[in-house]
Parts: C-alpha cells; sequence; structure tokens
C-alpha cells in the first residue's frame, strides 16, 4: 500500500474505505494478501453482475487469447464484435419488441451519456437538458452537469451549463405529482424553461439513494414528452443487465425510451464496456463524429455474448433473482427494526438494496464495521445517508444470508458502542 498512498493521485477513494490490499477474487469473494475472505456485496459499484472471475466468461477470454483473438480494433469490423451483436439483438432486443441501432461509445459509462446528450441535441437543434434530483450520470463534464451531487460537480472546476434539474418522483412527498410541475413550466411562456431537447433519468437512482420511480410517474413522463417532442433517455449504467430483476429497468413499466445508455456490468466480467441504444431515426451521426480510440474492446465483446448466452436465453436468472430479492427486502425489514427510530426506510428493486440510516456518519459507522466483519458495501445518497447492497444477481442463498447476517451483526455492534439511537430520536423529532 506504500506505492499507492504515496503516489496515486488523492481523488482514490474506494482504497480508503477499505485499507487492505486484495489479491485475488472469486464468485461473491474478495480475498485480501493476508488470505481474509470479504463477501462482495459492492461488486465493482455493479459491474460485477456475475460474481468476480466467473468460470465461464473466463474460460471464453482464455480460448480467444490462446487462438491470438484480437483485442484491440477501434471500430475495425471483427468477428467478435459481430457474434456480440448477433447474440445481443436476437436475445436481448428482438424478444422485447426493441428496435435500437448500437452505437459503441468511449469504454465508460459517461461517454455513452455523452454521446446520448450530444445526439439528443444534435436532432433536436436544442440545447436544454433536463435532469432530475438525486440523478447521477457520470463525471465528465457533459454527464456533470446533469448530476446532481454537490461534491461531484464541486470537482468539475468550470460552471456547469445547459441542464435543467426537476423534482424526481417522491421528491416532494408522496402527495405530489411533479410531472404536473414540469407540464405547467412547459406549458407557460413565462416560466423561463427552454423546450429541451431530452430528458435524461434513471428509472431507480442508484448513487441518489435507491429512489424508484413508479410506472405512472414514468408513463406520465413520456406523455408530457410526446406532447413537446422532447427525447427520453434511459441511463441504465448501473441498474441495467438484470440489477432490478429483467434486462433492462424499464421492462413492464409502460414506456420506450429513445435512447438507452449501457456499461458496468454490460461485459459481465468487469472489463470497460459501454453502449449507446438509440431508435434508428435518432442516428444522425457523420462518420467519427463520436468516436474513442477504445471503443473496440474485442474482450468484452466475447463476454458479453457468453453473459448473454449463459443467462438471458431463459428466465432462469430472473426467477432467482426475485426470489434472492424476496429474502434480501425481507430480511431488511428485519434487520432495520433494531433502529430505534420509525423514521429509517428499507429501500430497494431487484438486487439493488439498502437502508436509509438518515444519518450519514450512522452509514459510515455501519459500512467500516461491516467491513471489519468480512463484507463490503458502500453508501450512496444524497449525504451518503444510505447503506447500499449490491451482491452478485447468481449469489447463493447461502451467501447472501451470510452476508445479511453479517450485516445485521454490524449494525448492532455500531448501535450498542454509539449513542445513535439516542441521535436518530432527536434527528426524527427534529
Amino acid at each position: 500500500m506504500k506505492q499507492i498512498n504515496s503516489l496515486e493521485s488523492e481523488v482514490r477513494s474506494y482504497c480508503r474505505a477499505y485499507p487492505v490490499m486484495f489479491e485475488k477474487a472469486k464468485g461473491s469473494y474478495l480475498i485480501d494478501n493476508n488470505g481474509k475472505m470479504y463477501l462482495d456485496f459492492l461488486c465493482g459499484a455493479g459491474s460485477l453482475n456475475y460474481g468476480h472471475n466467473n468460470p465461464i466468461l473466463k474460460n471464453e477470454i482464455i480460448e480467444y487469447l490462446n487462438q491470438d483473438g484480437i483485442t484491440h480494433s477501434l471500430d475495425l469490423a471483427t468477428e467478435s464484435k459481430e457474434d456480440f451483436l448477433n447474440v445481443f439483438s436476437k436475445n436481448i432486443l428482438s424478444p422485447r419488441n426493441l428496435n435500437y441501432k448500437v452505437q459503441f461509445t468511449g469504454p465508460t459509462g459517461t461517454n455513452a451519456v455523452e454521446a446520448a446528450l450530444k445526439i439528443a441535441r444534435k436532432v433536436t437543434g436544442r440545447t436544454k437538458i433536463i435532469s432530475f434530483t438525486n440523478g447521477f450520470h457520470g463525471v465528465t463534464l457533459g454527464a456533470i452537469a446533469a448530476t446532481g451531487n454537490s461534491h461531484h460537480r464541486g470537482g468539475a472546476g468550470v460552471s456547469l451549463n445547459e441542464v435543467i434539474f426537476m423534482p424526481y418522483d417522491g421528491y416532494m412527498g408522496n402527495k405530489v405529482n411533479t410531472i404536473d410541475y414540469f407540464r405547467r413550466l412547459l406549458e407557460d411562456n413565462s416560466s423561463g424553461i427552454d423546450l429541451p431537447a431530452a430528458v435524461i433519468l434513471e428509472t431507480v437512482q442508484g448513487e441518489g439513494g435507491i429512489n424508484i420511480a413508479s410506472s405512472k410517474w414514468l408513463q406520465s413522463l413520456q406523455e408530457v414528452c410526446q406532447e413537446f417532442g422532447i427525447l427520453i433517455i434511459v441511463d441504465d449504467i448501473q441498474v441495467g443487465c438484470g440489477r432490478t430483476g429483467s434486462f433492462f429497468s424499464f421492462e413492464g413499466m409502460g414506456i420506450e425510451p429513445d435512447l438507452v445508455t449501457l456499461s458496468k456490468s454490460l461485459s459481465g466480467f468487469g472489463l470497460p464496456f459501454s453502449l449507446l441504444l438509440l431508435k434508428p431515426e435518432l442516428d444522425k451521426w457523420k462518420p467519427g463524429e463520436h468516436n474513442g480510440t477504445f471503443r473496440g474492446n474485442n474482450m468484452a465483446f466475447v463476454t458479453a455474448k457468453a453473459a448473454i448466452e449463459q443467462y438471458w436465453t431463459t428466465y432462469e436468472l430472473e426467477k432467482q433473482i426475485i426470489l434472492k430479492s424476496d429474502i434480501l427486502k425481507n430480511r431488511l425489514e428485519k434487520i432495520s427494526s433494531k433502529f430505534s427510530s420509525s423514521d429509517i426506510q428499507v429501500r430497494g428493486k431487484g438486487m439493488i438494496c439498502g437502508i436509509d440510516c438518515i444519518l450519514a456518519s450512522l452509514a459510515s459507522e455501519i459500512r467500516q464495521k461491516c467491513f471489519e466483519n468480512g463484507l463490503i458495501l458502500e453508501t450512496c445518497g444524497s449525504d451518503d445517508q444510505v447503506v447500499k447492497l449490491l451482491p452478485p444477481l447468481n449469489i447463493s442463498e447461502i451467501e447472501l444470508t451470510k452476508g445479511l447476517d453479517i450485516l445485521e451483526k454490524s449494525i448492532v455492534e455500531v448501535l450498542q458502542e454509539s449513542d445513535f439511537d439516542k441521535k436518530l430520536t432527536v434527528e426524527a423529532r427534529a
């Protein structure tokens, strides 16, 4: 750790929360250089939905490399790219009656967001973008302008323009339909809101605190956007690829986005890979107008194809996610009863769940205690007050239960060692 601490930039973050040297990883576990095993409920911030070193995907890479397969190709035509597109179209797009073109952007999720924002502006001829409170879309300049978190926005170094924030579903309480507010602003020529090119949103806000948009809210948003000619961008970077139970988070919600961004677990193996899905009529790019040196990660094509063939040609994984989601939520409800405050909330959909602890200091203490006890997870929310769980989708019930046991034990220890219950009571009364 000495060289990392002395030479790596101060921007490093996760290694500060988990200050050990990790050496190996397999399935649901990370293993440090002393041999201690940690159940991983962080999973590369959602980029390892099928666990570490998934043997099926690993064998595909090994075989591909042993055959001198192309690893880097810019956007040249390769067999691995075509194989991925065939499998993606056959097993993901076609069964869902989705008609999208596929754009391979740079390797990061934020680059897919940048591409979506650019093409929306190019096609509509408008510059404004609507984003939503607590949304997170990346930290490059275009994407961070659409990100609500002040900590990340503070690192930009310049003014962040051309994005207007609207209240997300439930932001103003359950009795307020925030889409009515959005519609009124669009209808009023004196509202000061220029007609935007697009809205960008997560159907489940991951970094923002596991806030879930209802089907009714999403459908109302789509109605407004269709009425005013505004494009809808769904950012499925963290909650896509099965995290909420279906491959896309918006399935069954009664909407069809104009553009969709995917990354994180798209490769299935933690390899950098992002893409933008866009309706054919929106594909107005000139050749090379949005490019990137590493948009041709052929090893990611190989593992992404294998992941789809392994997990998305039947409904078995989706059934398992439903089962494990019930285990997660029921157990978290039980665990939340350990707190004295009735304001503690359990949030989640599919295999992204968490506990809103109200106090950021309490969530931080729980995360640290979990780490000491052999469980890695993170916090999220506007003040990092939500303890967030992202276990592998294919985790065994035994390992899932073990991780939840550690979480419960850690919470009990934190509450016993501190006066957080008293602080929570004061907070609730305030």
